[in-house]
């Protein structure tokens, strides 16, 4: 009889309804939050166009305001402070709050404030506070939320303003010289550098700008017997035997947050996701196919953030170094003076790639968070009519993401090996030295030791 007894007791206790409490936290406490907001903020980058480093500056600030408010509803969770370049703690909170308000509302309010079209963002979040009020959330709670989240927000841009991106803004503009072997601007819109004063923006976790210098550019040099010749021979030749899959490739990874486009006497523009909003968006893909928490989420948002942003200073440091000329402007000088590549050619100097830097450092703090051999399918350019494209590991299209800038005619392939082997370099100093959980130690990914040899990142 006892028996029977316990064992209703305890079908009455698990069948119980949840209580208050329990319920706008189970509403709540949903890392959905978080994705939509930064897909948000990505939309409205889209549409204020914002340079690949600077895009990558605003994803940065945002997510770390996301992580630190969120860490304190996890104890396994550490802060970013004392890790992060002059980054001090954020206030503690206090009393019950929500720590999942607390984050979107810190994450949405400093995208506010770096972007254009801040309007977007505010018209975003009325609704989702909405969201949160009909969750049947304490009235107390959502206050204390919010003030919170206000707090982080005002932290972290804080330690923004000190990071001399607006002292660049009054930096000299790139001047255009003529020696045959320096960058110029290209067609058809013939467009400015891009932030020549970018290796000036303060570091996130890097010791400095200049930390994982690569090797030298081949020299340049227009004989024909040359090594810098037959590199644009080699994007050349390649540009006009592509395979249909190679120019799919291409355009996938294209990212150009600026195309301007050319119809007799009309130009127009079209404008796409950044290459670290693409990676972004992996994120954002992976984070859902694992089933990752919010918590978890907001860390692989910071994480892979940071490492796009030390990455982005990294190659700009080199870009306006070598200052070496693209393919386009060689080509149409010493080989074929009507050749066009596949892909409009970026407004900055060519050497090292971007893409194969940034994509190899977020693939490699990916491995880290997610695992090897984590497949994913790629749906990030289907909004902007390109088909999905699937891989079996994040070293995998990075790999793609890499030698596409040679199949799109932007690069030599000395700035696609070199600029992988930065991004490798720079993907395990801050894989190893970025610490976001208590008692563990992170564990990088492994690459091969020759970057460019043909096999997998």
């Amino acid at each position: 009889m006892k028996s029977i007894v316990v064992i209703f007791t305890f079908f009455l206790l698990v069948s119980a309804p949840a209580s208050g409490t329990e319920i706008w936290k189970q509403k709540t406490e949903n890392p959905d939050f978080i994705h939509r907001s930064i897909k948000k903020i990505t939309d409205v980058m889209v549409h204020d166009i914002y340079s690949p480093p600077v895009a990558s500056r605003i994803y940065a600030y945002v997510t770390i305001a996301g992580y630190e408010a969120a860490i304190h509803g996890n104890q396994q969770y550490v802060s970013l402070a004392g890790q992060l370049h002059g980054l001090d703690p954020v206030p503690k909170p206090d009393g019950t709050i929500s720590y999942t308000l607390a984050s979107v509302h810190a994450m949405l309010s400093v995208g506010k404030s770096l972007v254009i079209s801040e309007e977007k963002i505010e018209a975003f979040q009325v609704l989702l506070l909405k969201e949160f009020k009909r969750s049947g959330m304490p009235e107390e709670v959502f206050e204390k939320s919010m003030l919170y989240g206000k707090k982080c927000a005002d932290h972290i841009l804080a330690w923004a303003g000190k990071d001399n991106y607006k002292q660049t803004r009054s930096y000299p503009k790139y001047e255009v010289d003529d020696d045959e072997q320096t960058w110029k601007p290209t067609p058809p819109a013939y467009m400015r550098a891009v932030e020549p004063h970018w290796n000036k923006i303060r570091t996130f976790i890097l010791d400095s700008a200049q930390q994982f210098k690569p090797s030298p550019a081949t020299p340049f040099s227009s004989d024909k017997n040359s090594a810098f010749y037959k590199e644009a021979l080699e994007v050349y030749y390649t540009g006009r035997k592509l395979t249909p899959d190679q120019k799919e490739q291409a355009s996938f990874w294209d990212c150009n947050p600026f195309k301007m486009n050319v119809k007799g006497h009309v130009m127009f523009a079209t404008k796409k996701i950044s290459p670290g909003g693409h990676w972004i968006n992996i994120t954002r893909i992976v984070c859902k196919k694992a089933n990752a928490g919010f918590i978890k989420s907001a860390e692989a948002y910071a994480f892979v953030s940071i490492a796009l942003a030390d990455g982005f200073i990294s190659c700009w440091d080199e870009k306006y170094r070598s200052n070496v000329i693209r393919p386009e402007t060689f080509i149409n000088e010493h080989i074929d003076a009507d050749w066009v590549p596949l892909l409009q050619t970026p407004p900055f100097p060519e050497y090292t790639s971007g893409h194969s830097v940034i994509s190899t450092t977020s693939a490699i703090v990916l491995t880290k968070l997610f695992g090897e051999n984590f497949s994913f399918a790629d749906s990030t350019e289907v909004e902007f009519g390109l088909p999905v494209r699937r891989f079996k590991s994040f070293k995998l299209a990075a790999d793609e993401a890499a030698i596409s800038r040679f199949y799109g005619g932007i690069h030599y392939m000395p700035a696609i090996r070199n600029g992988r082997l930065e991004g490798r370099k720079l993907g395990h100093f801050i894989a190893g030295k970025l610490i976001t959980r208590k008692g563990t130690r992170p564990v990088t990914a492994s690459l091969p030791a020759k970057p460019g040899s043909g096999k997998t990142l």
